[in-house]
């Protein structure tokens, strides 16, 4: 065999790989027989019921996204109160997507509001395969990260 053509070869395998990787991340995350959402095991945050808190570092962080009930396809106001925001590096900023599925780009910019606070408007878009679990992950430059994951409404 040419070497060209071995090259094909491997990469008409990866490319297979590829393909059932993509097909098992798009399907694992429920039950083909019964449909049932495995991700809602993950769900650390009641967020319809107010706001969610998690220590990052020895710093107390805390998320509310308004108006209740979240909504998907709705305009937010997500607010993150962090407790020690002297320590942070730069201003926090808010990654959505789902924990089993990758829903792409959607970050929320969140402004300063004073004494810690920080609000910022976006949108959690509805996912074609109907599941409700959304991860909000809060990135706080010189802090680290809180990973508050949450069932929203459609």
């Amino acid at each position: 065999m040419q070497r060209p053509v071995i090259v094909c070869h491997i990469l008409g395998i990866g490319a297979w790989i590829g393909a059932l990787a993509v097909a098992f991340l798009l399907t694992a995350a429920s039950d083909p027989a019964t449909g049932e959402d495995h991700t809602a095991s993950l769900v650390n945050c009641d967020i319809q019921k107010g706001s969610c808190e998690k220590m990052v570092t020895d710093t107390k962080v805390s998320l509310e996204i308004l108006p209740r009930p979240v909504q998907a396809m709705r305009d937010l106001t997500f607010r993150v109160t962090v407790a020690d925001p002297g320590r942070l590096s730069a201003s926090p900023f808010i990654d959505l997507n789902m924990p089993a599925m990758d829903m792409g780009a959607n970050q929320v910019r969140l402004k300063d509001r004073g004494d810690g606070v920080f609000e910022g408007r976006g949108v959690i878009v509805r996912c074609r395969s109907g599941h409700k679990t959304w991860r909000a992950r809060v990135m706080l430059p010189g802090i680290g990260r809180a990973d508050f994951i949450f069932d929203v409404v459609y």
